[in-house]
């Protein structure tokens, strides 16, 4: 399954405003941090194969520059793991 265009937006929007990077006790909401469009792009890419997989490959997927670009890591390192439930709940729709 391949999202439309106005699905893949709204994706962004509900990833934009629900998941977010968690560095000690600071939160940014990857809308805020300019992720979430890429993050609704890798889960769009792996929602064929369902929301759990989808959820943990769109989050090892996206790189995150850290330090003006000279190192990168996998989002998944940036998030609690109460996010990739979000995420799951976010996907569940699409992936039906």
């Amino acid at each position: 399954m391949t999202l439309n265009p106005h699905q893949l937006r709204d994706l962004e929007s509900l990833i934009a405003d629900r998941i977010c990077l968690q560095i000690e006790n600071w939160r940014l909401y990857l809308g805020d941090a300019g992720l979430s469009e890429a993050l609704a792009i890798e889960c769009n890419i792996h929602l064929k194969h369902g929301t759990n997989i989808a959820a943990r490959k769109a989050f090892e997927g996206v790189q995150v520059k850290i330090g003006g670009g000279n190192i990168k890591i996998p989002l998944s390192r940036l998030i609690a793991s109460g996010q990739i439930s979000e995420l799951e709940e976010i996907l569940d729709p699409y992936c039906r």
